[in-house]
């Protein structure tokens, strides 16, 4: 007969250290989010050295975190691919209907849109397989300003000048951040922004009682669409890829 009391607690398990940490994540996982790789790509990575973590040799299954710079070594680096595209007015960027799209026909090829313009713009589009443009141009903490060249059917005020520069307060969005407006001619105008709302440019123009009859992307960041006719492409060069991961 068992008189005396044998059960004990069971000993938690300490957590993992993801649990515990939530912004941390394995080294693979890390890799594949930044469009380094996929997951098993990268661990095939790991295995051979070729993934480094604050100039260490990292480990499979290990945590990084935002603080931890992680690079991949030359020898083991997929070669990405950026292009600048012209995007042609009528044309949408996703798929949305059975009509054509950006999207549509080049993801047979890899790429992916950066971002979005509206079927009825036109201009600079950023076609990339890197996760990491699309994280610098995208991302909440994005530096990179975009530049547009609208028209619009009425006889533009100077007062729009002052009035994007202070940062307009808008019906649809609230207050936006501050742009930079230059008057071209009396119908077309120059507009820098640092957000990318949707459909921003022409809601702005919109509420101060403008008709956009054209809008084009010229630049995003130091990358311009330059002599591109539409439908066309280009490779992007290495110092301008630089330029957009900083």
């Amino acid at each position: 007969m068992i008189t005396k009391k044998y059960y004990k607690k069971k000993a938690k398990k300490p957590l993992p250290k993801s649990v515990k940490n939530p912004d941390l994540i394995r080294i693979n996982k890390y890799i594949r989010d930044k469009g380094l790789a996929s997951r098993k790509e990268a661990d095939k990575l790991i295995e051979k050295g070729f993934v480094l973590v604050n100039g260490k040799r990292a480990e499979m299954g290990m945590l990084v975190g935002a603080k931890d710079k992680v690079t991949l070594k030359e020898s083991g680096a997929q070669k990405k691919t950026c292009l600048a595209y012209y995007k042609p007015r009528g044309l949408a960027t996703q798929t949305s209907t059975d009509a054509p799209s950006v999207i549509d026909e080049w993801q047979k090829k890899g790429l992916f849109p950066v971002g979005r313009l509206d079927k009825e713009s036109e201009g600079l589009l950023l076609l990339t397989d890197d996760g990491r443009i699309t994280t610098s141009i995208l991302g909440a903490d994005s530096k990179l300003d975009k530049e547009y060249t609208v028209k619009v059917r009425e006889k533009l005020r100077p007062g729009i000048i002052a009035i994007f520069a202070k940062g307009m307060e808008t019906k649809t969005f609230g207050k936006l951040l501050p742009a930079k407006a230059r008057i071209l001619d009396e119908h077309v105008l120059s507009i820098t922004i640092h957000e990318g709302k949707r459909h921003q440019i022409r809601i702005m123009l919109d509420e101060l009682n403008y008709t956009v009859t054209s809008l084009k992307r010229i630049r995003i960041g130091k990358i311009s669409l330059g002599a591109l006719r539409p439908n066309n492409t280009r490779a992007l060069r290495d110092s301008e890829i630089e330029e957009l991961l900083k």
